[in-house]
């Protein structure tokens, strides 16, 4: 430990193996029967259910509730998973304190929704945890389908596609599926391997092939897939990283936030895990809160968060925002970085105040400065490799409302389309709808 406080930079190792299990330990434990009991039942069972408008995959979660309190959490799944078949990992990762339970009844006249996440959460662990996968293949139709990307929107199509009797190959560029869900989640979010937990479960339904290690662009097209599938939906999120407009980025201990949550997700061992003894966090969205806090809960002992704006304009909820103070992150708004400063390595980062002008955002000349050895960059994506011939509109591929492209026989959806927000729930209900409209297009009905 002393020859760990005489190291600054970046190290592994600051706290011990013990410590790291608790602080990655589940940051929600999942309810015990009776405790979802007691929470279902304070359900008011809304007619026109504001909660139930407010999900993206818009599940029946009166219906889903009162099944739980009659004491079916399997069929309480079985409505969650007809409308969201990631309902699994929705229950862990969605920001329901601004979607579902920020407009429950209890929530407006109490000051604390009913508990939709977690109890979403038991149903479905409830019926994971069975061997039988809870649906059956269609006939076969004989149409085939190539999803781009294994994410929470080809994961979602390839499943429902797949359900509906077509034969469907799942492509991705890395060596394990799931996407953000696999490689851009906090750990504390996602323990126990879940991500590939559900994987497995959802291809159990058959009439999936995955090819792993396929990237778009290089080892396929676009254009040999159309020829070799009747259609094709393309997932295949941003993998562009916006750049940091200032001095010193190219400085060590400079680094993309979403790399530092890869691998802090596949790592077998987090005290072998490199961490700041100072990080700085520049961003204010989800990405940001999560590798702040990981960086905390892996023994930094400075983590701080800047945004360029104030608190109300964070990407990041404000339940999100408490989460990273409480874990000890100072988060630093109206900051806009100015240079990262440092000889071969970052020493320390200059931020120059900002203020709201008619609008518009502006430098007030005031400057701080923030040690840092490590700085984690986290101002978004952007959409890289997308093939020739698509329409591209805001940064992203241009899609209709079921998610068709302006090229014939290919839809898209998920971060890589536009339209919706970049939540894993958005991404899952516009998989489920492009499949409903691809196996409407297929069958000839629409």
């Amino acid at each position: 430990m002393e020859n760990r406080e005489r190291h600054a930079g970046i190290v592994a190792g600051r706290l011990p193996a013990d410590a790291l299990a608790e602080n990655f330990t589940d940051l929600h434990e999942p309810l015990a029967d009776h405790e979802a009991q007691v929470a279902a039942d304070r359900c008011y069972f809304c007619y026109d259910a504001p909660c139930m408008t407010a999900c993206p995959t818009s599940i029946d979660i009166p219906m889903f509730i009162r099944q739980i309190v009659t004491g079916t959490p399997k069929a309480a799944a079985k409505t969650i998973f007809d409308q969201n078949i990631l309902g699994g990992m929705c229950a862990r990762v969605c920001p329901t304190e601004t979607l579902c339970e920020e407009v429950c009844v209890r929530e407006i006249a109490e000051g604390k929704p009913v508990e939709i996440g977690r109890l979403q959460r038991f149903a479905t662990d409830t019926l994971m945890a069975e061997a039988a996968h809870p649906y059956e293949r269609a006939e076969a139709t004989g149409k085939t389908i190539a999803v781009v990307g294994a994410g929470p929107a080809g994961l979602s199509a390839a499943h429902r596609l797949a359900m509906l009797g077509h034969d469907v190959t799942l492509f991705d560029s890395r060596p394990k599926l799931g996407g953000l869900n696999e490689f851009g989640i906090a750990s504390y979010k996602s323990t126990e391997n879940f991500a590939q937990k559900e994987v497995e479960w959802l291809l159990s339904i058959g009439g999936i092939q995955v090819q792993s290690g396929q990237k778009l662009g290089e080892d396929i097209t676009l254009e040999g897939l159309k020829s070799d599938f009747d259609a094709v939906f393309l997932s295949i999120g941003l993998g562009g990283v916006n750049a940091l407009r200032a001095d010193g980025v190219d400085l060590d201990g400079v680094e993309d936030a979403v790399e530092f949550i890869a691998k802090l997700r596949q790592s077998d061992d987090l005290s072998t895990l490199p961490v700041g003894r100072n990080v700085v966090v520049i961003g204010g969205g989800m990405t940001a809160v999560d590798a702040a806090v990981q960086a905390k809960l892996l023994g930094a002992q400075n983590v701080t968060m800047a945004y360029r704006r104030g608190k109300d304009r964070m990407g990041a909820s404000e339940y999100e925002q408490d989460l990273a103070t409480s874990k000890g992150v100072t988060i630093l708004y109206d900051a806009q970085p100015s240079a990262v400063l440092g000889e071969g390595s970052c020493s320390e980062v200059v931020f120059e105040y900002t203020a709201e002008v008619d609008g518009a955002l502006k430098g007030t000349g005031e400057m701080v400065s923030i040690a840092a050895d490590q700085v984690l960059v986290a101002i978004g994506q952007t959409l890289l490799g997308a093939p020739e011939g698509l329409t591209i509109e805001g940064g992203k591929i241009a899609v209709d409302a079921m998610g068709k492209t302006t090229v014939e026989n290919v839809w898209a959806g998920g971060d890589c389309a536009s339209g919706g927000d970049d939540l894993t729930v958005t991404a899952v209900a516009e998989g489920r709808d492009a499949a409903m409209d691809i196996h409407s297009v297929l069958m000839g009905e629409g």
